[in-house]
């Protein structure tokens, strides 16, 4: 069956699936609960998504646009090459194109793709020990993180064989010297995934701090916790997403990411 259209809302006149339009307001939303919870760079970093039904497309925020004030309708459309596919007056960050094209023409299975800068995750990516699994928050990173050197600013479009090299098929990243990444099969799993790597992160300065000496886990342990939550992250009537709750607060402390 093919989607259903609707008229696009951002000219009137261009037409947009269901699909789409939803998905469009699901990754508006999560640019605003990135902004909400302090993990946005000002104009800096990008949440991408796939398009249903188009996966050499993807939705990206406009370069020069505060997190908090992107919506449905100015997030951009592109495709693989980089091609802005909408009637838009925006434009798009270079160094977000390079990476999260990259991603998104690797892994199909990355319908959504999560990059911050936050001070935590760019002190854990600067250390060389990377994100430890010291705790429960963090067994879920157990033999699941990559790792990617730093070649300067994401800029360089060879850098994408790299990037998707390093990557593998683990859906953690540490851009080693510059920040995190997370892929997900859908918006509001990447975001609860950021949420907690960035609470990791927040969680293994403090441990550092304080100087104390640590209860090991043993490799068999950790494993086991791990699969916990790789078990946990399957969305299912009897464990929902949490999504519905998330977009609520959203309304409530950044409305208008739906026009």
């Amino acid at each position: 069956m093919c989607a259903m259209a609707v008229i696009d809302k951002r000219s009137g006149s261009r037409p947009m699936t269901e699909e789409e339009w939803a998905l469009r307001v699901d990754l508006a939303c999560c640019y605003r609960l990135v902004a909400h919870f302090d993990m946005d760079d000002l104009f800096a970093t990008h949440i991408s998504a796939r398009v249903p039904g188009a996966d050499e497309h993807f939705l990206i925020n406009p370069l020069a646009v505060h997190f908090s004030e992107v919506t449905a309708s100015n997030l951009v459309k592109v495709d693989l090459d980089g091609a802005i596919l909408d009637d838009t007056d925006h434009v798009i960050n270079p160094a977000g194109y390079v990476i999260h094209s990259a991603i998104h023409g690797a892994r199909p299975d990355a319908k959504c793709v999560l990059h911050t800068h936050t001070v935590a995750g760019m002190a854990i990516a600067t250390m060389t020990e990377g994100l430890k699994s010291w705790f429960q928050k963090a067994t879920r990173y157990h033999n699941r993180v990559a790792y990617h050197d730093f070649e300067g600013k994401a800029e360089d479009l060879d850098e994408r064989e790299r990037l998707v090299r390093d990557l593998g098929d683990r859906n953690y990243l540490v851009l080693r010297n510059h920040g995190l990444l997370v892929c997900a099969p859908s918006v509001p799993q990447a975001f609860r995934e950021m949420y907690a790597m960035e609470k990791a992160c927040k969680t293994q300065l403090a441990i550092m701090s304080a100087g104390g000496e640590r209860v090991p886990l043993s490799d068999n342990l950790l494993e086991h916790t791990a699969g916990q939550f790789d078990r946990d992250a399957t969305v299912t009537k009897k464990r929902p997403d949490g999504w519905a709750s998330l977009r609520a607060l959203a309304d409530k402390v950044s409305p208008g990411y739906e026009a």
